[in-house]
């Protein structure tokens, strides 16, 4: 492991990449503890633990995502779900819409910068919109417990509202999410992994401390009575974390090889033997990116429906959709396995791989080339497909079981399997890959002396 990092540390451009990511990473996190001007940091945290209860709570699970940044409201408040919300609006508008469809196919390089200015333009939209929200649900805390808006932005008002604490709020949250977009874009152009992931990826592992933290408070080692987690509990939690892990892995790395023939043929003024080879299809093509989409589209309608009130038709909804409920997780299994096959539907080409092989002279053994090359690469993906979409549903939803049964705290479940151990399993596998070829291409052996991910 040291020889890998030495030779990874080694090559001038990676190093480069690598320190570019961790900076940008780390200009994040200070921005995680900036709070909103105007805004008591101390009483709003207070207020935040009051509000989330302790239970399966939407909240707890948009603050894992966010960082702490929700509960702390800084101006990274919101995250990158604006962004991520904006994205999925975007690829639906595009399998949606055939003219979308036939331009980005015919001009790809333009297709995708009109695609990447739609998309910053609704995060703007969606930012803006949820920032105002999240500041009329801070002036209803505000009224019930004084003291979370400092008086002098409080007091500024007309005809009874709040305007300024209203336009600070939606100016500085919006501020921060378009920043974080930004920062993800750069990661993903200039250093290493995808940048939106490893933003979400970091803001879960900066809740490792507390959640740690949770855990010894809970096993109450300093007295002799029995805490509200046992040992037991927490050898099964512990079990879990690497089932989970494991399973992640298997399910992300797993891949069906189909079989590959090659007729002879002339390449240049020599003639070409026929060889074999294969075409790796993914179990689960869509890697992670199915499970932030899901979490994000659930955790939408419901904040909105909690900001706004419970008294309310959204309320009632966001009620319905607490991280824990039985109607949560139907939805959100529900919405992992659409977003499995549209992203693989979106992203896998098989009218494209068939034009290739036939083109270089390749076929699949009793398969002939053409449309039926292109029927049996569909009909294949589609099954594994569901294998792979159906294991990462179970591997999502199997913490909140276990946590719901055994009685155990969201924060200390969530952490030890499930949406933010799938999300960081999956980054980190991506990342890895990033490094791995990267040392591949300047002829050293691969970061991992073992396993799938050699690349070979």
């Amino acid at each position: 492991m040291i020889e890998a990092i030495r030779r990874i540390f080694g090559i001038p451009e990676l190093r480069v990449k690598i320190f570019y990511t961790l900076i940008l990473l780390t200009v994040c996190r200070f921005g995680a503890f900036i709070p909103v001007p105007g805004v008591n940091a101390d009483v709003a945290i207070s207020l935040f633990k009051f509000a989330s209860g302790g239970g399966q709570n939407l909240f707890q699970l948009v603050d894992i995502f966010s960082g702490g940044a929700f509960a702390k409201m800084t101006v990274l408040a919101l995250g990158v779900m604006p962004y991520i919300s904006a994205s999925i609006i975007m690829q639906l508008l595009i399998a949606l819409v055939p003219t979308l469809q036939r331009e980005i196919r015919e001009s790809p390089d333009q297709g995708r910068r009109k695609l990447s200015k739609w998309t910053r333009l609704a995060t703007l939209v969606l930012a803006l919109f949820q920032a105002a929200l999240f500041a009329k649900y801070v002036v209803r805390m505000n009224l019930s417990s004084p003291g979370i808006i400092i008086p002098e932005l409080a007091d500024v008002q007309i005809f009874g509202f709040s305007w300024l604490f209203y336009l600070t709020v939606m100016l500085t949250m919006t501020t921060g999410t378009l920043l974080l977009m930004w920062i993800g874009e750069q990661i993903t152009e200039k250093g290493v992994g995808n940048g939106i992931s490893l933003i979400i990826a970091v803001g879960i592992l900066a809740s490792f401390p507390s959640t740690i933290g949770s855990i010894v408070k809970q096993l109450n080692l300093e007295s002799q009575e029995a805490g509200q987690l046992s040992f037991t509990t927490l050898i099964v939690l512990s079990l879990l974390f690497v089932l989970i892990t494991v399973g992640t892995i298997l399910v992300i790395q797993g891949q069906r090889r189909i079989p590959l023939q090659y007729a002879r043929r002339i390449v240049g003024r020599h003639e070409v033997q026929g060889g074999n080879s294969h075409i790796p299809l993914k179990v689960n093509y869509a890697g992670v990116i199915p499970v932030i989409f899901a979490s994000s589209l659930l955790m939408f309608p419901a904040t909105i429906g909690q900001f706004i009130g419970r008294g309310t038709w959204m309320g009632q909804l966001s009620n319905y959709l607490s991280p824990g409920s039985w109607v949560y997780m139907t939805f959100y299994v529900m919405l992992i396995l659409f977003f499995t096959y549209f992203w693989t539907a979106t992203q896998f080409k098989p009218e494209q791989i068939a034009s290739d092989m036939k083109k270089n002279g390749a076929f699949i053994p009793g398969i002939r080339q053409g449309r039926p090359t292109q029927d049996f690469l569909e009909s294949t993906m589609s099954r594994i497909t569901l294998a792979g979409a159906l294991f990462l549903a179970a591997i999502a939803i199997l913490p909140a079981l276990v946590g719901k049964f055994m009685g155990v705290d969201a924060n200390i479940s969530q952490f030890f399997g499930g949406t933010s151990l799938l999300i960081l399993v999956g980054v980190i596998l991506d990342t890895t890959k990033q490094v791995e070829s990267h040392l591949l291409m300047k002829r050293y052996e691969g970061f991992m002396t073992k396993g799938r991910l050699r690349g070979r």
